[in-house]
């Protein structure tokens, strides 16, 4: 005789499950309504290049999206698939509603990589390398092109599914999520965590847990699950401690940081602790809105954190009994321009915001 079974019975389908069932797909199809179009190349690097400075360009990043990810050789190998002709994905772009934004802009909810890709490239910053198929262009930059060849580029045409402005900053990325589950590699900070166990990743798991870090620094439940949390608190030490010996690639910086307090005999992480809730105490007391941009905000850019966390930490560190006598300067043209989404990682750019916050936490503007 087969074995009862201690599962509880399957609920019945009825006819009212059915009709239930049905509503909420129906419900949830009127914010995910979208339209398709196609862009030549030049005309999607025109609508993300202008504008890009003041953070006002048509086609922008958001901020829960990655920094540039793809090396020279995969930025090489996707200008190769255009010069052949190959299909390329759609991107994905939203329309922000008016009460989030009145300037029209299309927020690139897939595809960052892809347009980055050929802004650089148009720009003359790719050098194409390990190209397979077309090997003679190996070395090339857009400018060596013939021009006959640069204009038949700049008039490949790209697909984009445009979300309506229908769709909430809840369905953006959550249709991020979905279209990159199951194709993306795991992020930085997810390889550090299985490459390198050790006693400092234990250290960024605890605080990253915090309440109040939590509260101060929201991040969605799909960044959360990838260790986003662990990276800002990562980013957070390793700049307040060497900030000043950056070098281009933050990934380099990031790791070489956690292997040498990882595998540390002696590190202080008692005092690592004390310095990281001290920092959140002086924001939770004078920034009104966190590390976000504005209040009810359910998403915090790395570079306003770093920015952030790190000046306060430095002012902490040369005035412990800290009262800033205005914290005006968190709206100006200034700081606005310095914690950009699309601000770049260089070196004097890096030490140039977080001094900033520093500098104005401590009166020294």
């Amino acid at each position: 005789m087969p074995k009862s079974s201690n599962l509880p019975p399957e609920p019945e389908i009825n006819d009212e499950a059915k009709d239930e069932a049905e509503a909420e797909i129906r419900e949830k199809q009127k914010i995910v309504d979208y339209n398709t179009n196609e862009y030549p190349v030049e005309v999607l690097v025109q609508k993300y290049r202008e504008g890009l400075e003041e953070d006002i360009n048509e086609l922008y990043v958001p901020d829960y999206q990655r920094e540039m990810a793809w090396d020279d050789v995969r930025q090489s190998k996707f200008i190769e698939s255009i010069l052949l002709g190959l299909p390329i994905p759609y991107i994905f772009v939203a329309d922000l509603r008016p009460e989030e934004d009145d300037l029209g802009r299309l927020e690139i909810v897939d595809g960052t990589q892809r347009i980055r890709t050929l802004d650089r490239f148009l720009n003359n910053e790719l050098t194409l390398r390990g190209l397979k198929k077309l090997e003679k262009l190996n070395n090339f930059k857009y400018s060596d092109l013939p021009l006959a060849r640069q204009r038949r580029f700049n008039r490949s045409s790209l697909r984009m599914i445009v979300l309506t402005e229908k769709a909430d900053e809840e369905t953006r990325r959550d249709m991020f999520e979905r279209i990159n589950t199951g194709s993306v590699e795991l992020n930085e900070m997810e390889k550090r965590r299985g490459i390198s166990p050790g006693p400092f990743v234990d250290l960024l798991e605890e605080l990253a847990k915090e309440p109040k870090f939590d509260e101060l620094c929201p991040l969605s439940d799909a960044l959360k699950r990838r260790r986003e949390a662990e990276e800002f608190v990562l980013r957070f030490f390793a700049y307040l401690n060497n900030y000043e010996n950056f070098g281009k690639h933050v990934n380099v910086f990031l790791n070489a940081y956690l292997e040498e307090h990882n595998n540390a005999k002696s590190d202080n992480f008692d005092e690592m602790r004390r310095e990281f809730h001290r920092m959140l105490d002086f924001v939770e007391r004078y920034f009104p809105n966190g590390f976000t941009k504005a209040k009810g905000h359910v998403k915090t850019p790395r570079i306003r954190f770093e920015a952030i966390s790190v000046g306060v930490a430095l002012a902490l560190r040369e005035n412990s009994e800290l009262e800033p006598s205005s914290m005006k300067w968190l709206d100006s043209k200034e700081f606005k321009e310095y914690t950009t989404s699309d601000a770049s990682n260089s070196r004097p750019k890096v030490i140039r915001r977080i001094e900033y916050v520093r500098d104005q936490l401590l009166g020294k503007s």
